[in-house]
């Protein structure tokens, strides 16, 4: 978790994505969870190879930001009470690491022992089941120094090998730990700040030697001369009695040798071959065997922390680490005593002072003692009773099992919400967007008429016969790859496709959200599906199909039917005259009703007048063909690469509004042919922007002809 959160916070969100991405790693870790030690080292030898930095740099760099997590995750107050210095800050990690234990069973802690050389050197040695992790103790050693002792420390390898001190085969590291306290400003280093301070200094110096002056004329007590001295710096200072004490120790000690087993139960006394000397009442109760003549220590117990072989030579090499010893199994369960070392040089003897290591009732329990055998001053009682009730606590609200309904919870709602999308986007399939929101939010939709709307029919020619001559799966094919493209194009050019029955495709403009543009954008739909429809093969020739294509305008009154399965659905007129355009149509050509032309004449379309047909239910009607666009590229109208992304007018307000001079008009928007006769090309100057007429035009009005040039226009014969 540590180094999840050092990643994100000093290399970013997307380096983590990156190393989450690893086989075995996730993107959230659990606190109660045990990770195999791989995992870790794996992360930190991929995070190295991604940040380019070495291992032993970006290990460092995760000890110091451990140090700030563990204050962060609430034992800042817990590690700044170890140790008055950092010498018994260390001493006291292991007692920490055997607390934690108590919440997290499956912790493999590394121990730290201190030693003093003769010349006042001061050696770390590192004990640990994990070889190649060393880099982390700089970091984490140097980040207390400065915070909780204010102080600077260097830390030098002096020693790596595989562990010859404690059993099993474990990597010890020797580190050599400089530790230099931050400097403190003095006269000599700054004589500003002095002067700054100086009146204020020598006022308090004046009068602190009148009062002494006069407590000396009463008292006479020049005891008190001792205590004020004047220090290295030139100021003053007074000494604590904490620094001048010095222990007082009985010529006699003034104890009963049965008070003192009685009082101390479970102590032991053994000497340097390990024979045992001494014991305590309790503990003589339980290993009854230790009271044998010349019984030996380790017959009866085995050193289980720290992991040193059971000799003076090593428990004296960790005489500061708490000891827990375990009992061979006999009548009763496992003992496990937990205590100090303490080494008596003129007995030539080590003394063990030590309790039962319990953790709850039951443990008391399974052991055959009760809680009337702990000394009275012994805080295992209290421990027991404590941590038996947060073990309740615990079972309670089961911090594990917790979070891991957390994470599985956070993992169902990941996928609930990536599900949530599906259907959405399946809903909006099915219906227009705002009218799908309305229905998830319980409200009732209203049908709604729309003025003006341009309706799109088309249908496959000679569907019957190709549905007689191949097998259904084939016509499957067809239809999906057909429809596949026509749905992409409905995206490039926002209309809403209303339904498809059989081969029949229905789409329209303007519905169910008003636009200006609505002919125009299903007119380029309908160019767009001739050009798509000849990408897919008739499965009985092998040749491309032909669509017929119908357009009418009109309005319409539009809402949803049905409840089950519902629908968004046109009704009126104009959808029946836009199905007659279709079936009236030719192959391969674009059908549009007299409406539908009126809104594209004069807009850039290439359309052929038809002229008079009989149409059934309607009689009599002028129409006309779509050829083309003559102002659109075929790349802008089937959404390619390439293509103009905004080619309409709507989607061009907002936006800055460049107009191309006329250098940069291309060839194709240029050159606009068309059946109904020459036209010709304006183009004003002095605004930058341009038209067409036709000929005819400009010759049943020459006064205007004449105005045009007067207003700058240009005129080209195309």
């Amino acid at each position: 978790i540590c180094l999840q959160s050092l990643v994100i916070e000093k290399f970013g969100q997307e380096m983590w994505d990156k190393l989450s991405s690893l086989p075995g790693a996730q993107d959230h870790f659990m606190t109660y969870t045990v990770y195999d030690d791989i995992l870790t080292v794996g992360l930190v030898e991929e995070a190295c190879s991604l940040l380019d930095v070495s291992a032993d740099v970006f290990l460092k760099l995760f000890g110091e930001h451990f140090f700030s997590f563990c204050k962060q995750a609430g034992y800042d107050t817990m590690l700044r009470t170890l140790g008055g210095d950092l010498i018994e800050f260390i001493g006291n990690l292991d007692a920490l690491h055997s607390y934690l234990a108590l919440s997290y069973q499956e912790m493999n802690a590394p121990s730290f022992r201190v030693e003093m050389t003769d010349d006042g050197k001061m050696l770390l040695h590192y004990y640990s089941d994990r070889k190649g992790l060393y880099h982390i103790v700089p970091g984490i050693m140097e980040a207390v120094a400065r915070e909780f002792f204010d102080s600077e420390v260097t830390m030098v390898v002096l020693n790596q090998s595989e562990e010859d001190e404690r059993t099993g085969k474990k990597e010890h590291v020797v580190f050599l730990v400089k530790q230099t306290k931050q400097a403190c400003k003095t006269i000599d280093q700054d004589h500003s700040s002095y002067r700054g301070v100086g009146v204020c200094k020598c006022m308090c110096m004046v009068c602190l030697y009148i009062g002494v002056c006069r407590w000396l004329e009463k008292n006479s007590g020049w005891d008190l001369i001792r205590a004020v001295v004047l220090s290295e710096k030139g100021e003053l200072s007074i000494i604590s009695h904490q620094h001048t004490f010095a222990p007082c120790y009985p010529d006699t000690l003034w104890i009963e040798e049965k008070a003192f087993c009685n009082a101390f139960p479970f102590h032991i006394v053994f000497d340097e071959d390990l024979k045992v000397r001494q014991t305590g009442v309790n503990i003589q109760k339980f290993v009854p065997g230790l009271q044998a003549r010349d019984a030996s220590l380790d017959q009866y117990f085995t050193i289980v922390h720290p992991q040193v072989t059971f000799t003076i030579k090593s428990i004296r090499k960790f005489i500061n680490s708490q000891f827990v010893l375990k009992s061979f199994k006999g009548k009763h369960s496992t003992l496990k005593l937990r205590g100090q070392m303490l080494w008596m040089d003129s007995l030539g003897c080590m003394l063990y002072l030590c309790s039962p290591k319990l953790r709850s009732l039951q443990e008391l329990q399974d052991v055959g003692l009760h809680l009337a055998d702990l000394a009275q001053h012994d805080v295992t009682r209290d421990l027991v009773l404590l941590n038996q009730q947060r073990l309740a606590e615990m079972e309670l609200t089961n911090p594990a099992g917790e979070e891991k309904s957390r994470e599985e919870l956070r993992i169902l709602s990941r996928h609930l919400e990536a599900e949530k999308e599906k259907t959405e986007t399946l809903l909006y399939a099915m219906l227009p967007r705002h009218i799908a929101n309305q229905l998830k939010d319980g409200k009732s939709v209203k049908a709604g008429e729309f003025d003006v709307c341009t309706i799109l029919f088309s249908d496959v020619v000679t569907f019957t016969n190709i549905c007689a001559a191949c097998e259904p799966i084939d016509i499957v094919h067809m239809l999906n790859s057909m429809y596949s493209k026509f749905d992409r194009l409905t995206n490039v050019h926002d209309v809403y496709k209303v339904e498809t029955i059989g081969d029949a495709y229905m789409v329209v403009g303007g519905v169910p959200v008003p636009t200006e543009t609505h002919a125009h954008r299903v007119a380029n739909f309908a160019l767009g599906m001739r050009i798509a429809a000849k990408e897919v093969t008739n499965p009985v020739t092998g040749k491309p199909i032909q669509i017929r294509v119908g357009l009418h305008t009109g309005p319409v009154l539009a809402g949803v039917v049905g409840e089950k399965m519902p629908r968004y659905c046109l009704f009126g007129d104009t959808v029946n005259t836009a199905s007659r355009m279709e079936s009236h149509g030719v192959p391969d050509h674009i059908h549009l009703s007299n409406f539908t032309y009126r809104c594209l004449k004069d807009a850039g379309f290439n359309i052929q007048q038809r002229g008079q047909i009989e149409v059934k239910g309607k009689g009599q009607m002028t129409t006309y063909f779509l050829l083309g666009n003559l102002l659109v590229s075929e790349d802008s109208i089937m959404g390619r690469e390439g293509g103009k992304t905004c080619i309409y007018s709507e989607e061009l307000q907002g936006q800055s509004k460049k107009v191309a001079k006329p250098s940069e008009v291309s060839l194709a928007e240029m050159v606009m042919s068309s059946w109904l006769g020459v036209y010709l090309l304006l183009w004003r100057q002095e605004t930058n922007c341009g038209g067409f007429c036709t000929a005819n035009q400009l010759r049943d009005s020459k006064g205007k002809h004449t105005a045009l040039q007067r207003a700058g226009f240009q005129f080209c014969l195309i």
